[in-house]
């Protein structure tokens, strides 16, 4: 890390093993990232008095090139953060599948989302209800008036952008689902 681990308590004491595992945890977050520049945890008591059913809260802010990520749990929710050890457990984890996550983008291991292929409506036949479209390969591709969502199909014309869903029909390749661009 760039910049030195900051712990926050509130609500509570400082405790020097609280301090000291969570010095640990940091540490061991870099293995997943390693251009970590900050991280500022928090660590709260929701009742300064009550020594059982404590329940705590854990807050960690990293921050990387490009982003801040936040980990932040409400501590209501889980029962199981009325020990503290568990609570930052679970905050660090969240926090290295963040970091996992955002060490893929940075890589681009992430699958991109391809939408449906695009091509140019090349042949009309309105009297018998058909057409074909050409790809960006060069291949033709049938298509029926009853492919064309809506009332595209009279709105076409040779020349026209279109998206589809190809699948493969008794002649051949052929659109299941046509989309004027």
């Amino acid at each position: 890390m760039q910049l030195p681990l900051q712990v926050t308590f509130r609500n509570m004491d400082a405790s020097p093993a609280v301090e000291s595992v969570i010095r640990e945890k940091a540490d061991k977050l870099e293995r997943y990232y390693d251009h970590i520049m900050s991280c500022r945890v928090v660590v709260e008591a929701s009742h300064r008095h009550h020594h059982k059913g404590n329940i705590y809260h854990v807050r960690v802010d990293l921050t990387v090139p490009t982003d801040e990520l936040v980990v932040s749990r409400e501590p209501h929710q889980d029962h199981s953060h009325e020990d503290l050890y568990v609570a930052i457990r679970d905050a660090f984890n969240a926090a290295r599948r963040q970091l996992e996550e955002f060490a893929r983008k940075q890589r681009g291991d992430v699958k991109a989302h391809v939408g449906p292929p695009e091509g140019e409506v090349i042949a009309l036949a309105p009297e018998e209800d058909y057409g074909r479209i050409r790809t960006a390969e060069g291949r033709e591709i049938y298509f029926h008036r009853n492919s064309v969502l809506g009332d595209g199909y009279d709105g076409l014309a040779v020349g026209a952008r279109v998206r589809f869903t190809e699948e493969s029909g008794d002649q051949g390749p052929q659109a299941s689902t046509v989309v004027p661009v």
